[in-house]
């Protein structure tokens, strides 16, 4: 199998692959329109791939592409964009989840030259008429096919992508996500919103869980919840009264759950504590220190000062597991870890509320108080613009009588009572 290209026209480029019989000898010799190309040297370069995709049974004639082969493909070769950042694993799962479970079941099948804005139209319509899917997925799964379509139209598989001309977008409750065709932040969402005496409820409301501390940690410095879930003892500085982030776990079909490197290089840093959520912290390691020296619970005045957790000990672990002893460094599952949240928020009223509201919550009332955008998005890990963007959206959502207004100090003071954070 050979290949060389041609001109037809200027600039109108083609692969022309010669193929030869290996019984009879007979040549067969296909032209490839080569539409991104711009120049002799570009085309050269594309018609050594097609060669190659073409001897390895990899290649797949564009005009026979179905949409959701072209999904498939998107998705195995990481959900490409224009950004040169590549979603994370559990990012690449949730986009496939997406669209393997409401596009492929209804427009898989489709050539993808063929799909039109209609067809797309009348999907998004079932899924709202069908009301199975909240409005919030029914707009990721927008977001994620469109940014899958414009891949495609950029790669020139797609002389128009239909997405441009689709008018069904749905849109929940009025919220605007940010959208581009690099790939949706799916994380973009406002969340719930709580007073601080709502804020207080629910935090007391957690004080007999094993979910208590990290509740508390969560409220006063808006981390995530995965890294939470990945703080070591070792990050606490109990002098310096500072918390050090530096990973996360990502649980993912592919890898189970794993630490790696926080989100974003912004996910890095490290924060101030107030002595109220320190003491709770405290708290939490002498619980794990009387699990480590085998003292029972109602065992009162013991020494633990020659007790030593392991190196790598997390502040947050599962403790216990099937087939295994009791473990300090083992992550908890960090949905069964929401799961359980939510059960409990749903007991005590606030069955809207999720795990990851507090971090919006911590955000909201450092604005409300006046702290500088840049000085809470360092804070929290965010980028400055996109922490901006969500306290609009929340204040425009929010009555005036339910915005939190107090300082940092005072929200922990406001939920453990007591305490200042610098």
């Amino acid at each position: 199998m050979k290949g060389h290209v041609r001109e037809r026209g200027a600039g109108h480029w083609y692969a022309v692959i010669d193929n030869r019989d290996p019984k009879s000898g007979a040549r067969k010799r296909k032209w490839h329109s080569l539409p991104n190309c711009t120049g002799k040297r570009q085309a050269q370069v594309e018609c050594a791939r097609l060669v190659s995709e073409l001897k390895g049974g990899t290649y797949l004639d564009p005009s026979k592409l179905t949409v959701g082969q072209w999904i498939d493909q998107w998705i195995e070769a990481g959900a490409p964009g224009r950004r040169q950042k590549k979603p994370s694993q559990r990012t690449l799962e949730r986009y496939g989840q997406l669209l393997r479970t409401h596009i492929k079941p209804a427009v898989g099948s489709r050539l993808l030259q063929k799909l039109q804005a209609s067809e797309i139209d009348k999907r998004y319509a079932d899924m709202a008429e069908a009301k199975t899917i909240s409005p919030r997925t029914q707009h990721h799964v927008h977001i994620v096919f469109g940014a899958c379509l414009a891949t495609a139209h950029r790669k020139g598989l797609l002389l128009v992508n239909p997405m441009t001309r689709v008018e069904q977008i749905p849109n929940p409750d009025g919220h605007v996500y940010e959208t581009t065709e690099d790939g949706p932040d799916l994380d973009d969402d406002i969340g719930e919103g709580l007073t601080e005496a709502e804020l207080r409820t629910l935090v007391a409301g957690f004080e007999t869980t094993n979910q208590y501390s990290t509740v508390v940690l969560a409220a006063a410095t808006g981390a995530r919840r995965n890294e939470l879930l990945a703080l070591r003892w070792t990050d606490l500085d109990i002098q310096k009264k500072t918390l050090r982030i530096e990973r996360a776990l990502e649980q993912t079909k592919k890898f189970k759950i794993r630490i790696k490197p926080p989100k974003t290089k912004r996910g890095l840093r490290t924060i101030d504590l107030d002595d109220a959520t320190i003491a709770v912290l405290l708290k939490q390691k002498d619980r794990l220190l009387r699990i480590m020296a085998g003292i029972p619970k109602g065992v009162a005045d013991v020494d633990l000062s020659l007790v030593r957790l392991p190196g790598a000990a997390l502040m947050f672990p599962a403790l216990f597991g099937p087939g295994r002893s009791v473990s300090f460094t083992t992550p908890r599952d960090p949905r069964n870890f929401s799961r359980e949240f939510a059960d409990r928020v749903g007991e005590l009223g606030f069955s809207k509320t999720r795990f990851h509201d507090l971090r919006g919550i911590h955000s909201t009332a450092l604005l409300d108080a006046g702290i500088p955008v840049h000085t809470v998005a360092q804070r929290i890990g965010d980028d400055p613009a996109t922490l901006l963007r969500s306290y609009t959206k929340r204040k425009r959502l929010k009555q005036a009588d339910e915005k939190l207004s107090s300082t940092i100090t005072q929200l922990a003071a406001g939920f453990l009572g007591a305490g200042t954070i610098r």
